[in-house]
């Protein structure tokens, strides 16, 4: 948990006193215009939450919500397409220096280990995890498997949950040559859930029936346990905007730290949490 209050800390200069009417649907009241998201793909259902709830409240304002990864939502947003740009890890300066963009954390992920629902091996160490990654495991065997090579997925280049993996699970290491590289977290559900002998990551919030959820050193990979700073692969969440938002923008993000906000981001699978200044 000090690691995710040391990133909170640093971005805390982004933060702003938020409105007095912050997170109700009635500030969207005489309100017309659009709002465009993009960018992580980790962030997906909670802003399809919000845009839903406030489009059924004002049918004059339309809300479109796309992934593309993290580096896609720094750049549509710093260069003006799009008016909220998500990323699953925090701005690089020189991305805040280019653009001029403004950072709000709002939850809390972790970034799971994933295999086949059938597969036998419900644990790895953080050595195995590399070891496989790295292309030094090739055979389930060798951690307690069946006699199945090991088909690795990884997320592309820009991927907010693949630098979070690579940093805190790899020790900042890198995946092998040839491994499958898909380009969200719903296409790495997909990949897994579609081989027997694949394995992947993809954000806590994403595990389902579908995949299975490996323990990490001896630590499942629950919201729980990435809240309490048990489970070690976890990072926040951002909102950006370029320069401080105004408008229905602002009134978005607000939305997104208010009780509906919250409830939003739990029912997909995240902890909330609040920048310096929210609720004001």
């Amino acid at each position: 948990m000090k690691k995710i209050a040391a990133a909170l800390a640093a971005v805390a200069v982004a933060a702003w006193t938020f409105t007095a009417q912050a997170g109700s649907l009635d500030a969207f009241k005489g309100m017309k215009g659009t709002i465009d998201i993009a960018g992580g793909t980790a962030h997906v259902p909670v802003m399809k939450k919000a845009a839903q709830a406030i489009m059924a409240a004002n049918g004059d304002i339309r809300i479109t919500v796309t992934g593309g990864g993290s580096g896609a939502g720094v750049k549509k947003v710093g260069e003006g397409l799009v008016n909220i740009g998500n990323t699953g890890r925090a701005l690089k300066p020189e991305e805040v220096k280019k653009y001029g963009l403004v950072t709000f954390p709002f939850a809390i992920d972790g970034v799971a280990v994933a295999v086949h629902p059938k597969n036998p091996v419900s644990g790895l160490s953080k050595q195995q995890v590399k070891d496989i990654f790295a292309g030094k495991i090739t055979n389930w065997k060798q951690v307690g498997g069946a006699d199945a090579p090991i088909n690795v997925y990884v997320r592309e280049d820009g991927s907010g949950t693949r630098e979070t993996f690579e940093e805190k699970a790899l020790d900042k290491g890198t995946s092998k040559a040839g491994a499958n590289v898909l380009n969200s977290n719903g296409a790495m559900k997909t990949g897994i859930a579609r081989d027997p002998d694949g394995i992947g990551y993809v954000g806590i919030g994403h595990l389902d029936a579908s995949i299975k959820g490996v323990a990490f050193d001896g630590k499942a990979p629950t919201q729980a346990n990435a809240a309490d700073g048990s489970y070690p692969v976890t990072r926040l969440l951002y909102m950006n905007t370029k320069g401080e938002p105004t408008g229905l923008t602002r009134l978005f993000i607000d939305y997104i730290f208010s009780p509906d906000g919250e409830a939003a981001i739990r029912a997909s699978g995240y902890i909330p949490v609040k920048p310096a200044g929210a609720g004001k």
